[in-house]
């Protein structure tokens, strides 16, 4: 990374004033009615209408449309854990990304705070103020059992983007990736480098959208997890596997057909990738330098898919695609979670938009380059305005399906 690109952004996020967000109001104020509406006394109006009713917060005020990015900083991004107060700037940037893709008011919030009791009660007692809360750079394994107690006791949609964006985003690519190279997902042998958060929650998901549980390798930092390793927390050990024989990276990745990379940079060696079966499909994630950079790959398996978690290669696994969406479509039906068949439903609405022809002003937005569905497109692009339409409404639709969704379907979601 350059120093001018360092200095860029640093000069981005202090200029023209600190920060990336600012609280605008939405309602006349310029009047001395409007002062006695906003305020006292006409704002016990919706107070009693309120306190009569909860479900009017929604219509007085702006909960409906406000999440919560809630972080303790203990690990984020690719830096790790910097506490709470150094993660301030990518909630904000989270923020940011809500509002610009989704139209979503949303706050950050950081909590000082390593303890998960602190952090499940801290959550709970703001919970009322907003529509939903996202969840993001907690470190696992502690970041299951607060989004796990969160879920249960909280009636709005809560979710960890670490994991389940991550998650959403991989299994639409890879739904694509191994239908191009003629592979079925029942069928196909992966090898999942890293058990962290998004690790667990991807193969969660790639297994929910038809992939063989035994089928998957999963390795952590002291070799292959398997059915009795001793030293694996629970959230590894519901990955352990029954089958394999298998104990180091080198060996399990002999014929296989999937590489999903949640680990660290240059972890997949130039020899482990020539013992992958024809055709391999690699997401190489780590942030900000993949498991095996792209150039080397390809010029070792000109027969491979890639993707990678950053912008300047083609097939980023990009969380802007999800989360955004997700929210979107969960608070346009006002759901009271965020299931299993949401996520796949907003999975199986990016596998399909990045089949549709590619739009002009997402080429002009892309300086021209053009996409077509195959090696180096399977993932839509985050500036493709189909999205918000495409993934918010089938996370919306599947939330009335399946029963969580308090509001009737839009009619601007309806096929």
């Amino acid at each position: 990374m350059s120093d001018n690109f360092k200095q860029d952004a640093l000069d981005y996020h202090a200029n023209p004033k600190p920060g990336k967000l600012s609280i605008e109001i939405s309602t006349p104020a310029e009047t001395s009615r409007d002062l006695a509406l906003a305020y006292s006394p006409g704002v016990a109006e919706p107070v009693r209408a309120i306190a009569a009713n909860p479900d009017d917060a929604y219509k007085y005020t702006i909960k409906g449309n406000l999440v919560a990015v809630v972080s303790n900083g203990s690990a984020i991004l690719g830096l790790g854990n910097l506490g709470s107060l150094a993660s301030k700037p990518v909630m904000e940037g989270k923020a940011l990304l809500f509002k610009r893709f989704a139209a979503i008011d949303s706050v950050d919030i950081e909590i000082n705070s390593a303890d998960i009791d602190e952090i499940v009660r801290t959550v709970e007692l703001i919970a009322d103020t907003f529509g939903g809360i996202n969840l993001e750079d907690i470190k696992a394994p502690e970041c299951f059992e607060i989004e796990r107690r969160l879920i249960e006791s909280c009636d709005i949609p809560i979710m960890h983007d670490d994991q389940h964006g991550t998650a959403i985003v991989t299994v639409a690519g890879m739904l694509n990736a191994l239908e191009i190279q003629g592979k079925d997902i029942a069928t196909a042998k992966m090898v999942c480098l890293g058990a962290g958060a998004a690790a667990i929650s991807c193969a969660r998901l790639l297994v929910a959208a038809g992939m063989n549980k035994d089928n998957v390798i999963m390795i952590d930092r002291t070799g292959v997890i398997y059915t009795g390793r001793e030293g694996v927390n629970q959230y590894k050990a519901e990955f352990a596997n029954d089958v394999t024989e298998t104990r180091t990276l080198a060996e399990a990745i002999v014929g296989a057909d999937v590489f999903l990379g949640l680990s660290g940079a240059n972890q997949l060696s130039v020899e482990n990738l020539r013992a992958m079966a024809a055709k391999p499909v690699v997401f190489a994630c780590s942030n900000p330098d993949p498991e095996i950079s792209p150039e080397l790959a390809r010029a070792e398996r000109s027969d491979l898919i890639m993707a990678t978690g950053r912008s300047d290669y083609p097939n980023q696994v990009n969380n802007v695609l999800g989360f955004p969406f997700i929210f979107r479509g969960a608070l346009d039906v006002r759901a009271s979670k965020i299931n299993e068949a949401m996520k796949l439903a907003a999975a199986y609405a990016l596998r399909d938009l990045a089949k549709e022809p590619v739009l002009q002003e997402v080429v002009d937005a892309y300086g021209g380059a053009a996409f077509v569905y195959g090696q180096e497109y399977i993932i839509p692009k985050p500036l493709d305005p189909r999205l918000l339409i495409s993934v918010a409404g089938a996370v919306a639709r599947a939330a009335v399906d399946s029963g969580v969704a308090r509001l009737p379907l839009p009619e601007h979601y309806k096929l």
